[in-house]
């Protein structure tokens, strides 16, 4: 009970003291009527609609949001309470602007007041009117006051009246260009065009000729008239680099007026602001006091009431002039919020109600500054095309957070649409710190963590601005963007993930396209299969192997009398004459004739990694299944294939496990031999894929990568020393088979000598095996040479598969060695039977054939040292990347960018690596010189990069240097993506495509090739015309100023496009006669869209 009674006291006491406290506010204020706001509906769009929400929300207010036909999916109808469609049929701009509807929508859903943001109809007298009219209460000044401080002419006589110092002006709106060409004529140049009834940068325009008067006057009034549905235009003296300040400053019903300080915005845009700070930086303490005082002065005299600001400019010698009272919040408000702690919309509110200022704790003396604010506003602008709007889809968004860091937004998120209709604002960004300097390095921090790919924006711009020595360390003026124009030095972003997402978009909704340089069509005749014999084929080597094991097949080999021949018509040849393009079909058809003509054949070279590869990505078809079938319809001669090492079959190193799986599912799928090697011959990845490969049962053949010349003393990197000692450690791992693999061709008679020689005699009892390419046409001579040198097998290509960057022929070898003690045992005539088929299967792929463009072998490779396998495949690159008539300097880039790489052997991944440097260089006209100068600079391929990491093992002699250390080596970078889902087509042609980005959702819009030959879509401009002349950005057409058969002089006016408020004169770049006109007023078109073409 005792509890109870103390318990009622206490609130006895609350109640009294609550009394109390009223009691003081009633006689602290003057008697007025409270009116509390339940509803409030923004007539507006956008971050600022969102922001007066967000403040409701906070208040228990709820809230209505309006919405344009082309603003349905807009974050800020989703963030309402409720939210309804105005301005129906209308315009985008011209919905917002809709008076009637807006007033419907308020009072059919019991709003009580209606906040007007900023821009529309927030400083529209007739708007506030019609508010009041309604019974709706307009957050804002009275429709009076409104009136007064829009119409910049009154607003101008009544600073005057207050002793406020003003601009050289006219008194009243103008209404003709003859009263703007009389001013000037009074005054002098420059001038500047203003909105009566507006700001923003809307309807201004600077003028300092008089051959610039009359087209300005235009574009000013039209644009104040769509930004503000009254052209009106009043002008001043244009006052030559000042300093823009505005003073805040907040009043009520009861005659109160205080300032919340003020702000620089003096860093702008043709009159758009894109860097407020406060306070202002280095103000003079006396010009702020004036400032001030001079603002309060203004809006005690006009009984001015809500959130206002007043705007001036200081010119150098720190005298100020009034130029306008924004009645309305402005953008920049956020940076006045966060040093005063005051939340400006929050006061609005409690304002409109019918609060006083003291009742809110807000006396002048109580206002003090905390440090320093800068926000950026973000806009979606391309700064290196003169800041044109951009639009499109936003494809990935992800901002700058942390402490210190206030971010207002609504369209800035993943898949929102950023359309030419409306400010090309995208989100603000405000820093705050104790001074300048800790807000800059707070705002530098947060736009470095921007990341938006789809559409361009200004945020290299910004960082630019934030990094300047005058921007931190002194004042700025309204010039400042005009006279650094190193803030356009921006530093490109790379945009890895997205350009690889479109990449596989493209591939996923068009296939995979191998660019080809020749129009060539394949051959309508299929090949015939030579005659073959009846019953089961003639005992061969893989007999032997499958008898004596892998041990007893080396020995057989070694034992062979005469020479012994791998036929690579089946793999290699192909690869290198018609870019691994042959159908398992054709390899099936001639099988049973290899089987029973070749059977002495030491084996046949028909897997590896290029098979691989282009069966799955090309050919639609299973590697493994190609394999299977061979070796049913061949089960006499053995199968070679060609293992990367500890790489397999790939282009970088797999796990150990891997590798030996896959060469045990290879060994029991029919494979025999393993050729092992590694393209840096490097011995670690060499002995795990010897291991995996004699794990499996298979024959192990170590090839030693070849490359330079043993007979020539002059090039000793790669001497007959270094690969003794190379075979000498493949020996002692057991290899079954040394095997010497000249991918280049480089491989003369006289160095065949040498090294076959050398090696003979180190290692009597081990088969030697010899692999070569003809490029330089000397293939027969040094395979014979290596055979007299003690060679036991040479490779061959059929006849009509061989030369060029293939193998020497299989018909020369026969015919050369026939009778000898080389003989090969092999019937020419089947040779040529054997030849005859591939000669018109090769017709069927003649797309791909390398005779289109290449007509013979080169020895220029004895320079270059392409592999054969490559060459081909770089020429076909080298034509789809534009560089088809730079061969010549592809090859020679080639050579240069070996010497880079610090003289590699080279052959698959090592001679992608440097094809991809070399065609790097071409493309950019870079010489080994400039490579080597700027690559601390440079972005280089991946390939390169990943290879100076050491991803594919260590080079003989060690990584190049300094090149290496200069280079950027970016580590721990790794993309995640999963293929998810295709979309359906629309309207555009293209179709979107769903990613998994390292656990996010990710999309890109790709364009279907095939159905927009079906679509159709406005003509684009061809830069390369002289006379056609493009749309340069995105926008809807206002009027066109000439017609079919008009003269135009260079320069001249031709059309004007409008976008996102904005209006541009598209003028004549050349003088000539207009020969079509594609577009007519009020025509929405996209960047280079064409709109007419001249004929000079």
């Amino acid at each position: 009970m005792l509890r109870y009674t103390v318990v009622q006291g206490g609130l006895g006491l609350l109640a009294v003291r609550r009394a109390c406290v009223l009691s003081r506010f009633a006689h602290s204020a003057p008697k007025s009527e409270y009116r509390p706001i339940k509803k409030v509906m923004v007539a507006n769009r956008g971050e600022i609609a969102i922001r007066v929400f967000r403040a409701c929300t906070e208040l228990g207010i709820r809230t209505v949001a309006v919405y344009s036909e082309q603003d349905t999916g807009q974050m800020h109808r989703q963030k309402a309470d409720e939210a309804y469609l105005i301005g129906k049929g209308l315009p985008p701009v011209a919905a917002y602007l809709h008076i009637p509807d807006i007033i419907k929508v308020a009072k059919d859903n019991n709003v009580d007041a209606i906040h007007p943001g900023y821009g529309f109809l927030s400083e529209r007298a007739d708007f506030a009117q019609a508010c009041t009219d309604a019974g709706v209460m307009f957050v804002g000044p009275s429709p009076e006051t409104v009136r007064k401080m829009g119409d910049k002419v009154e607003a101008r006589t009544l600073a005057i009246n207050a002793g406020v110092p003003v601009v050289p002006g006219t008194d009243s709106p103008i209404s003709s260009l003859q009263e703007a060409q009389a001013f000037a004529q009074t005054y002098g140049f420059p001038i500047i065009f203003k909105a009566a009834y507006g700001g923003g940068g809307r309807g201004m325009r600077v003028v300092r000729e008089y051959e610039e008067l009359e087209e300005n006057y235009q574009r000013a009034y039209s644009e104040a008239l769509t930004a503000f549905g009254n052209g009106a235009l009043f002008i001043e003296k244009f006052i030559e680099k000042p300093r823009h300040i505005e003073v805040q400053i907040l009043g009520d019903k009861y005659g109160n007026v205080i300032h919340l300080y003020e702000r620089d915005c003096s860093i702008q845009r043709r009159h758009q602001k894109v860097v407020e700070i406060a306070p202002a930086f280095q103000l003079d303490p006396h010009l702020r006091d004036r400032l001030h005082a001079d603002a309060v002065n203004l809006a005690r005299q006009v009984g001015y009431e809500n959130a206002g600001t007043v705007e001036f400019l200081v010119d150098k010698h720190g005298k100020h002039y009034f130029i306008e009272v924004n009645s309305r919040l402005q953008v920049e408000h956020t940076v006045t919020e966060e040093i005063t702690d005051v939340d400006l919309v929050h006061a609005q509110l409690h304002v409109c109600e019918g609060r006083s200022l003291p009742q809110l704790g807000l006396k002048q003396d109580k206002i003090r500054v905390n440090g320093c604010a800068i926000q950026c506003r973000v806009t979606t602008e391309d700064p290196a095309r003169g800041f044109q709007p951009d639009t499109g889809r936003i494809e990935v968004f992800r901002s700058g957070e942390g402490m210190g860091i206030r971010l207002d937004s609504a369209s800035a998120f993943q898949g929102a649409v950023i359309s030419p209709h409306y400010d090309s604002l995208l989100v603000k960004v405000i820093a705050s710190g104790k001074d300048l300097p800790t807000a800059s390095s707070k705002m530098s921090r947060a736009l470095a963590e921007f990341r938006v790919r789809g559409v361009k924006t200004n945020i290299p711009f910004l960082q630019n601005v934030l990094s300047n020595n005058q921007f931190l360390h002194s004042t700025v003026d309204t010039q400042f963007i005009d006279e650094n124009q190193e803030l356009f030095n921006l530093k490109p972003t790379q945009n890895r993930a997205q350009k690889l997402l479109h990449y596989l978009g493209h591939v996923m909704v068009n296939g995979p396209t191998t660019p080809i340089p020749v129009k060539a069509k394949p051959s309508s005749t299929d090949p015939v299969v030579p005659p073959v014999t009846m019953g089961e084929p003639p005992v061969g080597f893989r007999d032997v192997l499958l008898r004596d094991g892998p041990e007893g097949f080396a020995k057989a080999v070694r034992a062979h009398q005469g020479l012994l021949l791998m036929d690579t018509t089946f793999r290699d040849a192909h690869q290198s004459l018609l870019a691994t393009r042959v159908r398992t079909h054709d390899l099936k058809k001639i099988s049973p004739f290899v089987s029973h003509n070749f059977s002495n054949l030491y084996s046949l070279e028909n897997w590896g990694g290029a098979t691989f590869d282009v069966a799955m990505r090309f050919l639609s078809e299973c590697p493994w299944k190609r394999l299977q079938e061979l070796r049913a319809l061949i089960p006499n001669v053995p199968f070679q294939m060609l293992l990367r090492g500890a790489n397999a079959v790939g282009y970088t190193n797999y796990p150990d496990n891997a590798v030996f799986k896959f060469c045990e599912v290879a060994k029991e799928n029919g494979m025999d031999i393993f050729r092992v090697f590694d393209s840096l011959n490097y011995l670690p990845n060499m002995l795990l894929g010897m291991e995996a490969a004699g794990a499996a049962g298979g024959v192990v053949e170590a090839a030693i990568s070849y490359t330079g010349d043993v007979s020539d003393p002059m090039r000793q990197k790669y001497s007959l020393d270094y690969y003794v000692k190379l075979a000498d450690e493949l020996v002692k791992a057991g290899t079954h088979i040394l095997c010497i693999k000249d991918m280049a061709g480089l491989l003369k008679p006289e160095a065949s000598k040498l090294l076959v020689g050398a090696l003979r005699d180190r290692f009597p009892d081990v088969p030697i095996h010899v692999h070569t390419h003809d490029t330089a046409g000397a293939g027969v001579a040094a395979m014979l040479a290596c055979a007299e040198a003690g060679a036991d097998v040479v490779d061959v290509a059929v006849d009509s598969m061989a030369g060029m960057t293939s193998q020497p022929s299989m018909g020369a070898i026969v015919a050369c060695t026939k009778g000898t003690k080389l003989d090969t045992g092999i019937a020419l005539d089947k040779v040529f039977d054997y030849s005859e088929y591939w000669e018109v299967a090769r017709g069927l792929y003649a797309p791909f054939d390398c005779t289109a463009t290449m007509k013979s072998g080169n020895a220029d490779v004895y320079e270059n040292e392409i592999p054969g396998g490559q060459y081909t495949n770089l020429h076909f690159q080298a034509h789809s990347m534009g560089l088809g008539n730079k061969f010549k300097e592809v090859k020679k880039a080639y050579a240069e960018a070996n010497k880079l790489l610090g003289d590699l052997i080279k052959v698959t991944p090592s001679s992608k690596i440097v094809g991809d440097l070399a065609q790097f260089m071409v493309q950019n006209n870079l010489s080994r010189a400039e490579v080597e100068e700027r690559a601390d600079e440079l972005s280089f391929p991946l390939s390169v990069v990943e290879f100076l990491q050491g991803y594919i093992g260590i080079p003989h002699g060690g990584f190049p240097e300094p090149f290496r250390s200069k280079v950027e080596l970016e580590r721990g970078k790794t993309l995640h993506i999963k293929a998810l889902a295709l979309g359906d087509l629309n309207k555009a042609g293209q179709r979107e495509v769903f990613f998994e980005l390292n656990g996010q959702l990710r999309s890109v819009l790709v364009k279907d090739t095939v159905a927009m030959k079906e679509m159709k879509f406005h003509p684009k401009a061809q830069k390369s015309i002289k006379g056609q002349v493009g749309a340069p950005m995105p926008g809807k057409v206002l009027e066109v100023k000439v017609e079919v058969g008009s003269k135009v002089e260079k320069g001249q006016p031709l059309c004007v496009l409008s976008a996102m408020k904005m209006e541009t004169v598209v003028n004549s770049p050349v003088a000539g006669i207009v020969k079509a006109v594609h577009v007519t007023a009020d025509a929405s078109l996209e960047g280079d869209d064409l709109i007419l073409e001249i004929e000079e």
